[in-house]
């Protein structure tokens, strides 16, 4: 050999190995989300992010990932969110430029509003072609700016590994909420030298954790617990995403405080403890209303006082000190002034209390306040379905109830929403539902995202005939991937709020809101899907019915046909007050 080509060996050698550290940008993405340990995404591939649908497939074959094909965009971003709801992790969905990223932008709105953690990756046009109306171009990164915490356009492929870091950083800190990444098409094609970035060694310009709780304002807040003859836990998603259920309920217990939830809140505290009110506010039960009304102390833990809670503001609470909880500053004094407020993590804080309560050693105020809750809660009780002519869309939701305590609940959104609200008693992150934006589509495919979590699990969608329309064809992705999915359709052939509002509040004009003409047979579309379909129409079939497809090892829709003129009540109206409910037995 000679020493020429003992030099060419050489250099085709080092070659070789620097051709190693090559990666296209699509590649650099999926090697640094599987770094931030992502395991599922949902998705729909088209002209723009195909380069990272390539990439894609080599993850798949490599074993280390699973892609859920939706059959809808808004789907991938509903599953991804249900996913991070019943994980606590970060949900991951892609889509491509043009259409295909508008169709996320309800589901990134969504996640906004109810503070989920979502990683959403959108192809765009090459960079040459950005500003120039190309096909399928949209400014995506503009169009989300109002609804999402952080995003970025990926100009250089050098940058991809320390935007995924900062992205997963910011949708999961602090107050939690959806990112976006737009990745141009040549971006994902372009090789470079790739190196990694550890999760969490990248900080953005200007980033800060939110600081310890304020030990002072800990013990102020402790202080006025311990001086409260009536005092109410008011707790919102705060505590959910924060983990603060076991806190939550050692002072609950310690102190006999009353505790009611947001429709966020629900499973934060044992819907099944005697200390439990239910829900509050404008569906919320009677005896947590009247509670909100007459407390002397309003503990805020994690929540907004949101209207549809707080009802006629002003009235909110009259009589009540605020102490609030909560780790985004922008939440204190906004719609409520807090006469203490302990900014910071709501888990670190309610631990902060816990510990300083055992060192104090008080015996905690025995009072008359547990006993009139339980005088409220036998004179105005949820309402108890009559077993006699139609079935109670009620009855559908307490048998459920007993049939699978322990399920995760998924729901659309309206009144078979409100009714599973009332009805239905949640652990943590097992309750997943569209609050703050009311999403309707939304239940069926964060189902999805639950069951891609927990293959084995029940996971129970609770839907409207009005809603699972929205995203009826998400029964194809659960058909493909034979999700064990239980999707029970409260059907009174309405859009059953919209219908309630127009009898109440538009003199029974009920314009547009009859779902009847044109609704489809759901057994035979679930069963084009390959989903098995189970149609309920009496009550004698009920609960046979619904115990046979809950028990059943594979996905099932269910169609109840229930009573069509039903009302959901209790209901504070509009611009009243939370103690002027109507529906109400003795009120």
């Amino acid at each position: 050999m000679t020493l020429t080509s003992s030099l060419l060996d050489l250099g085709d050698s080092e070659n070789q190995e620097k051709n190693k550290n090559l990666l296209s940008g699509a590649d650099a993405l999926m090697d640094s989300l599987r770094s931030h340990g992502v395991e599922i995404i949902f998705g729909y591939p088209g002209g723009a992010i195909l380069p990272i649908y390539d990439a894609v497939y080599k993850a798949e074959k490599d074993g280390w990932l699973k892609h859920f094909l939706v059959r809808h965009e808004q789907g991938a971003s509903h599953a991804a969110d249900g996913f991070a709801r019943a994980t606590g992790k970060v949900g991951v969905c892609f889509g491509t430029s043009g259409p295909g990223a508008t169709n996320l932008v309800t589901g990134i709105a969504t996640a906004q509003m109810d503070s989920i953690p979502l990683v959403v990756v959108t192809g765009q046009v090459p960079r040459p072609a950005i500003g120039t109306d190309a096909f399928q171009e949209t400014d995506i990164f503009g169009i989300t700016l109002p609804i999402v915490k952080h995003s970025w356009v990926v100009r250089d492929p050098r940058d991809i590994a320390t935007v995924v870091a900062q992205a997963f950083l910011i949708a999961s800190s602090g107050r939690p909420g959806p990112v976006l990444i737009d990745i141009p098409k040549d971006v994902g094609v372009e090789e470079f030298e790739y190196s990694p970035v550890k999760p969490g060694s990248v900080l953005p310009q200007g980033f800060r954790l939110p600081s310890n709780p304020d030990a002072l304002e800990i013990s102020k807040a402790l202080d006025l617990i311990e001086k409260a003859e009536n005092p109410l836990l008011y707790v919102g998603g705060g505590a959910i995403s924060s983990g603060a259920h076991e806190s939550l309920a050692k002072i609950a217990e310690y102190f006999q405080i009353p505790v009611t939830t947001t429709l966020m809140g629900k499973g934060a505290f044992d819907e099944r403890d005697k200390l439990s009110v239910g829900m509050l506010g404008m569906h919320g039960t009677a005896y947590a209303n009247l509670a909100v009304t007459q407390c002397d102390l309003l503990i805020a833990v994690g929540a907004r006082f949101d209207d549809r809670v707080t009802g006629k503001l002003d009235t909110f609470a009259p009589r009540a000190k605020v102490v609030h909880f909560d780790i985004d500053p922008a939440e204190v004094n906004k719609n409520r002034d807090a006469n203490i407020s302990v900014l910071g993590d709501v888990g670190t804080s309610l631990k902060m209390i816990v510990d300083l309560m055992k060192k104090r050693k008080k015996n905690p105020k025995i009072s008359s306040w547990i006993s009139q809750i339980e005088v409220w809660k036998k004179h105005h009780p949820l309402f108890s379905p009559p077993k006699e002519g139609e079935i109670f869309p009620q009855e559908v939701l307490i048998d459920i109830r007993d049939l699978v305590p322990e399920a995760f609940i998924t729901t659309d959104v309206g009144q078979h929403q409100m009714w599973a609200a009332q009805y239905l008693k949640n652990g943590p992150r097992k309750w997943i539902s569209s609050a703050g934006l009311g999403t309707m589509g939304f239940g069926m495919p964060s189902a999805m995202g639950v069951q891609a979590a927990f293959p084995d699990s029940k996971v129970i969608c609770i839907a409207g005939d009005a809603s699972i329309l929205m995203n009826i064809q998400e029964l194809g992705t659960i058909s493909q991937y034979k999700l064990k999915t239980k999707i029970i359709i409260i059907n009174n052939h309405w859009q059953g709020m919209v219908r309630q509002w127009q009898e109440s509040f538009y003199q029974e004009r009920y314009s547009a809101s009859d779902m009847l003409p044109g609704e489809p047979n759901f057994v035979a579309l679930a069963e084009a899907f390959g989903v098995k379909g189970v149609v309920i129409k009496n009550r004698e079939e009920l609960k046979p019915k619904l115990f046979e497809a809950l028990t059943f090892d594979g996905p099932v829709l269910v169609d109840v046909h229930v009573r069509r003129s039903e009302n959901c009540y209790p209901m504070v109206p509009p611009g009243k007050s939370n103690a002027q409910m109507v529906g109400v037995p003795n009120l």
